[in-house]
């Protein structure tokens, strides 16, 4: 288990004071790039070899979400590195012990140039080491379109630099935020779980097409190109 302290700050948190849930998706990205870090197969070791770790899909449950100047445990745990799959925990505790938050993601590691996904080196494996499952209630990875229920369209989204990350694509947290801001706005409600899938990468000037789905407290958005086929999917369980 590898866990880093921090604190809140203000530029994280929203109106009321407590931490945005973009900024929540951050901490645990964060978390796993130090780990990779402090292993020795940090962001840039892998793209000089040409390689890279992507995200496939991400689970974050919520309890509560921390409020200004809290301090806060962030921690992971991969689980199964299994071929060129990677599965990995996360949770973010409060100073008491409490747990806050808990997550799941699947991910792939991925040959730059080739554009195909490879086996993880053992050197890798054993670097990271593999720790047990946390207890969470585990969804599909999978996010299907309803096929029932009217899709809202959304305004236009052009793919600008802040978007992107080290891979030259856009981050998987930048989705989460992009599709929470086409479903609510600056009208965030409280979210007790956040699901992804990701089906491809978006680069600079991509642009996506924003298609809503409500059902109840389930708000499903999916970010496709202009001919409809996703980038990636986001549901949202409203709290």
């Amino acid at each position: 288990m590898y866990t880093f302290p921090s604190r809140i700050r203000y530029s994280e948190v929203d109106a009321e004071g407590f931490l945005k849930l973009p900024a929540l998706v951050d901490y645990l990205q964060d978390c796993s790039t130090f780990q990779s870090e402090d292993v020795g197969w940090g962001v840039f070791r892998l793209i000089s070899s040409g390689h890279a770790w992507v995200v496939n899909a991400w689970q974050i449950d919520i309890s509560r979400l921390p409020r200004l100047g809290d301090q806060v445990i962030v921690g992971t745990n991969p689980y199964e590195i299994r071929g060129f799959l990677g599965l990995r925990n996360f949770f973010m505790d409060a100073e008491d012990g409490e747990r806050l938050v808990v997550a799941n993601s699947v991910w792939s590691y991925l040959d730059i140039e080739k554009g195909m996904m490879e086996r993880a080196p053992e050197e890798m494996k054993e670097a990271y080491g593999i720790g047990e499952k946390l207890d969470m209630d585990y969804q599909s990875r999978k996010l299907p379109i309803p096929k029932e229920i009217p899709a809202e369209q959304g305004e236009k989204i052009e793919v600008h630099t802040e978007h992107l990350d080290t891979n030259r694509h856009v981050n998987n947290g930048q989705f989460i935020r992009i599709a929470l801001d086409a479903a609510f706005g600056d009208a965030l409600p409280k979210i007790a779980r956040v699901r992804a899938e990701y089906k491809k990468q978006a680069h600079l000037h991509d642009s996506f097409y924003p298609k809503i789905y409500r059902d109840g407290r389930l708000v499903l958005v999916v970010l496709g190109d202009a001919e409809g086929a996703p980038y990636c999917t986001v549901e949202a369980t409203l709290a």
